[in-house]
Order: structure tokens, then sequence, then C-alpha cells
């Protein structure tokens, strides 16, 4: 037993002076290796999404413009009358430029295979940074990575089912005079489509942020708790203005998400 435990502690011993005896240039050519396989896994994505995407577009990226979306008779079954959505909503989403459903194509299947592509993205950042790491900072810091991809999906769902359904919907049936008719251009559509979406994926990294910048002594789980009220107060400014319908309940679905990171944050972080 003694004698594996000088093997291994030999083995890790001749790789961090491997490590060590890397020149910068050494280092620069293993990020562009990484670099490399990153951008073909990107483009193997893309061509997937892109051949996919005349499939999917109707029923998942344009699904927030009909009121057959599910999202919106779910609510309405399980609010029992809180929320009463119009029965008459469907939005046409119209196209002023000559090459905009082309580029439109293109852009969202970008966007589309990063989304893909992310777990990928995040298992080369950390096989690139693990040999700088020590063994406990590895066992540390390996389930903060994989939490934070599943918290990037998470925020992202939250994003598609709840904040952009609500944001699109008020702003469509917001009338400022009856004279006025609301006609969406393509380009206007996708674009908040895929901002408020990737804002939310973002948004739920906030846990595995408050960890990393608590491990370099920025953040304390004391001044999260000291102003938790304040942050209260921000995070419902924050829900308002993502979802500004003016219903308690759909100010609460976006509320609470938001307020539990708040809490996970403080728990993520050690005294």
């Amino acid at each position: 037993m003694q004698e594996e435990k000088e093997v291994i502690q030999a083995g890790n011993t001749e790789e961090e002076e491997l490590n060590e005896g890397m020149s910068f240039w050494d280092h620069l050519e293993v990020l562009r290796w990484a670099l490399f396989r990153s951008a073909c896994v990107l483009l193997v994505c893309l061509i997937g999404t892109f051949t996919a995407l005349p499939h999917i577009f109707d029923n998942f990226i344009l699904a927030a413009t009909s009121n057959d979306f599910f999202v919106y008779r779910w609510l309405s079954k399980v609010s029992h009358g809180m929320i009463s959505f119009s029965p008459d909503f469907n939005v046409q989403i119209i196209n002023i430029n000559v090459a905009s459903q082309f580029m439109t194509h293109i852009q969202t299947s970008i966007s589309l295979a990063a989304v893909i592509a992310f777990p990928y993205f995040i298992w080369e950042i950390w096989k690139f940074i693990e040999p700088a790491l020590y063994e406990s900072e590895i066992k540390h810091i390996r389930p903060a990575f994989m939490g934070g991809t599943l918290m990037f999906y998470l925020g992202c769902a939250v994003g598609y089912f709840l904040v952009f359904p609500f944001t699109f919907r008020f702003l469509m049936e917001y009338e400022l005079s009856p004279s006025i008719q609301n006609q969406i251009n393509l380009s206007s559509y996708i674009g908040n489509f895929t901002m408020l979406i990737l804002v939310m994926g973002i948004v739920f990294e906030m846990p595995l942020l408050a960890w990393l910048f608590s491990q370099f002594g920025i953040l304390t789980k004391g001044f999260l708790r000291q102003y938790r009220k304040h942050a209260t107060v921000i995070l419902l400014v924050a829900a308002a203005i993502i979802t500004p319908s003016g219903d308690p309940f759909t100010l609460m679905l976006v509320f609470v998400p938001l307020f539990l990171l708040y809490e996970m944050s403080i728990m993520v972080i050690k005294k």
C-alpha cells in the first residue's frame, strides 16, 4: 500500500515538473489545439443545426407567437384564471430585407450550435487549466464546472419557457393607440429571442461566479447575508423589468428562481 502511494506521488511529481518545464510557446501550442478541436466540434454542431433548423423553426423558435404554445395553455390551467390569455393571439413575423431570412438561418444555427457544444467548450477549458491545479483544487473545481454547465442549460430553459414568452406577449399586446398595428420584423424577434435566453443562461451561473469570487477572497458569505434585503429588492426590480406583464403570478415565476440562485450562492461559499 505504501509503495502504491509512493508511485502515485512520484507520478504526480513528474507531471508537475513536466508542466513547469513547458515554455510559453508550449502552452500556446496546447491552447491552439484546444481551440482547433473546439472549432471542429462547433462546425459539426453547426452543420447539424443548419440542416435541422427549417424543421424546428416553426415548432420551437416561433412557438411563442401563437396561442397554441403549451406554456400559455398550461399556465392558464394551473393559475385557475389568475392569468388570462387572449384566444386570438397570433403574431405574424414579417421580413423586409432581401437577405434577412438567409442571414437569420446562419446566425440562429450558430447560436444553437454554440449552446449544444457548450459542455465540450467547458471540458476543453477544464483540460487546459487542470495541469496547473493542485489535487485539492481539482477536487473542488471539477464539480463546479459540471454544475455550472447544468445551471447554464437550466437558465436557458427558464428563459425559453417563462421569460421570453411572457415578455414577448406583453410587448405584443401592449397598445399605445388602437390605430397602430404591430408588425414584427424577423431580425427583431430573433434578436430578442436569443438575447433573453442566453442572458438567463448566464444569470444562472450566479452560484458558480459567487464561488469563484469567494476563492479569490473578493466575496464572502457574510457579505451576501448582510445585504440579502438589498439584493431581494434588486432582484424584484430585475424580475419586473424582465417580465413587465404586471400580474404578481408572472413576477413570482421569474423572481423565485433568481432569489433561489442568490440563496444557493450563499450556500456554496464556505465561511
